[in-house]
């Protein structure tokens, strides 16, 4: 769903109800009317003091509660949950795509970040997509892969935190891929809206497609190939996908489907921990990923948003959402320009998160009128699932994983029982430009998992799945937080904004000025101020809006608060 409880009264929850889906009148309370309550929120946040999940699906969420009750950690917990994601959300994640992630280690009390995300094929330049005639990679197909990070990530997460093995981690995802799970709804209109282009591939309708269709909700869906696979990893580990059976088998496919994948690509792949980088927002420090992914844009929208005083103005008012946008445009710019594989191009973080860097761009926002011709600054000068877990000793995990469109590139390698991912097209084919595709690199990345501490401390653990969506995504859900003070839960379901039009990673130009989507909980008085602005704004889609989960750490009191987005069909438990 898109929209969100906009007014609620004891008396009057019925008709609440009825406003949350959009079928009332629209009002907006200003942050004077009320401290912030339960104004957006669709149920209660989950209070726990043992452990907690939260994930887009409830059976995967109690799949790491119940390792967590078996004295498994919050990285086995996390990866059990994952694994069942690959298996009831198949279009979102799964074997064939990448993982990043960032881990609160309770007992050197520090950050770690892990990007699992794989790189393009040797055989992959630019010269071979020229002789092809080729302006952009194809956004599907065998010439969108890159190598699939997630089970090599899955490895390092378990060497380096884990406590469990293959088989106790992978053995709930095996049950439900043999034994069947009960489709949920959101997943099945996904599912059914991909049936047209799954059915162009052979390999593709034979696995999720039984009988010609999409399974509806609530029908038993069945992938005995996967659970194959998910028991060679089992009997081979990590290998078994890049140096045995599962990597032969994909290679084979790659070789009469057109792809560029050979052995020596799976052999050589690697992922990497890397170091978080953060900004202080108004006491509260925001950690990402460094760049191949998206994760500093959201600290340069911070950097210039902290100069408002965005509580004054108040949640959900033309003002504060005006700012947010331009601050989305200006890092976008940069995002464009400048985010890439850091292993094969100079990319200025420092700079780029700094505040120095932030101030003069901060200039180029003018309150009153929408900003047509963002560009990108000098800083030289100076389909996916989110999950997250916490367990009873505060290891925290944020991770993200994701096939990046649904189904990824639509194309199951023979009958292992998962597509493989497209990230591959999201590379330049402009030699000039730091994405642009070169052999063994890792692509532009929309995912990003997110953390927060304050003094030193683990504070949360969030991500919002959602391509695009996802930097502009976590700066609102921030600034719920931080600044217009709802909790974990409200934060997530209020409503949100999503704009288009910045330039892309991929070196392809903006749309003059972009345009804005606002979820219906938004007034019509709100639309009516930014159109005055100059802001383009266009019809919302359904699922456009990205997918939230939580976990915020108390503690003073030893509690963990959990928050579950209404727009998938997840859910946040703990015990």
């Amino acid at each position: 769903m898109t929209t969100r409880l906009e007014s609620i009264a004891p008396s009057l929850l019925v008709l609440a109800f009825l406003l949350w889906l959009g079928l009332g009148s629209e009002r907006r309370v200003s942050a004077a009317d009320r401290p912030y309550g339960p104004l957006h929120k669709t149920r209660s946040a989950v209070l726990a003091r043992q452990g907690m999940a939260a994930t887009s699906q409830p059976l995967a969420t109690a799949a790491a509660i119940r390792v967590l009750q078996k004295d498994g950690n919050a990285v086995d917990a996390a990866i059990a949950a994952n694994a069942v994601l690959g298996v009831v959300e198949p279009m979102s994640c799964g074997l064939g795509g990448d993982l990043f992630a960032i881990v609160w280690d309770a007992r050197s009390r520090k950050l770690y970040g892990l990007n699992a995300s794989g790189r393009s094929p040797a055989a992959a330049n630019l010269a071979l997509f020229c002789a092809r005639g080729l302006k952009e990679i194809p956004l599907q197909g065998p010439l969108s892969w890159s190598l699939p990070g997630c089970v090599d990530g899955w490895d390092e997460l378990r060497r380096k935190f884990g406590s469990r093995s293959w088989s106790a981690l992978l053995e709930p995802a095996i049950q439900y891929a043999e034994h069947g799970f009960p489709v949920s709804e959101i997943i099945a209109a996904d599912w059914n809206a991909a049936a047209p282009a799954l059915g162009r591939i052979p390999t593709s309708t034979a696995c999720f497609l039984p009988g010609g269709h999409a399974p509806p909700a609530g029908t038993v869906f069945r992938n005995p190939e996967l659970a194959r696979s998910l028991r060679m990893i089992v009997e081979g580990g990590r290998d078994a996908f890049y140096r045995g059976p599962l990597a032969r088998s994909i290679v084979s496919y790659s070789q009469s489907a057109g792809g560029l994948f050979t052995l020596a690509d799976f052999a050589e792949h690697t992922s990497t921990w890397i170091e978080p980088v953060s900004i202080n927002y108004r006491g509260f420090d925001i950690w990402e990923l460094p760049p191949n992914g998206q994760g500093i844009a959201v600290l340069q929208m911070l950097n210039l948003l902290e100069r408002y005083d965005l509580k004054r103005l108040g949640f959900g008012s033309a003002e504060t959402l005006h700012l947010m946008i331009e601050a989305k445009k200006l890092a976008y710019e940069d995002r464009a320009r400048y985010y890439a594989d850091m292993e094969k191009a100079q990319v200025p973080v420092k700079e780029l998160i700094s505040k120095a860097y932030a101030a003069r761009r901060q200039a180029l926002i003018d309150p009153q009128r929408a900003n047509l011709h963002p560009t990108p600054g000098e800083p030289l000068q100076a389909d996916t699932i989110y999950l997250t877990v916490v367990d009873k000793d505060f290891n925290c995990v944020s991770l993200i994983q994701s096939n990046f469109h649904g189904f990824g590139s639509l194309h199951v390698p023979g009958e292992l029982g998962f597509p493989l991912q497209n990230r591959g097209c999201l590379f330049a084919l402009d030699e000039t430009h730091p994405n642009r595709l070169e052999p063994r690199k890792r692509p532009f990345h929309t995912i990003i998992p997110g953390f927060v501490t304050r003094d030193g401390k683990p504070w949360l653990s969030f991500g919002l799945m959602g391509g695009d969506m996802q930097a502009q995504g976590h700066v609102q859900v921030l600034c719920n937080l931080i600044d217009f003070g709802m909790d974990v839960q409200e934060a997530g379901d209020a409503p949100r904004f999503r704009h288009f039009g910045s330039s892309e990673p991929t070196g392809q130009p903006a749309e003059r000025g972009g345009s804005v989507e606002l979820e219906s909980a938004i007034a019509a008085e709100v639309r009516q101020a930014l159109e005055a602005k100059g802001h383009k704004l266009v019809r919302s889609t359904p699922g456009g809006f990205g997918g939230y989960q939580a976990i915020q750490i108390d503690l003073e009191h030893g509690v963990l608060i959990g928050g579950s987005d209404p727009r998938k069909d997840g859910a946040a438990m703990g015990y």
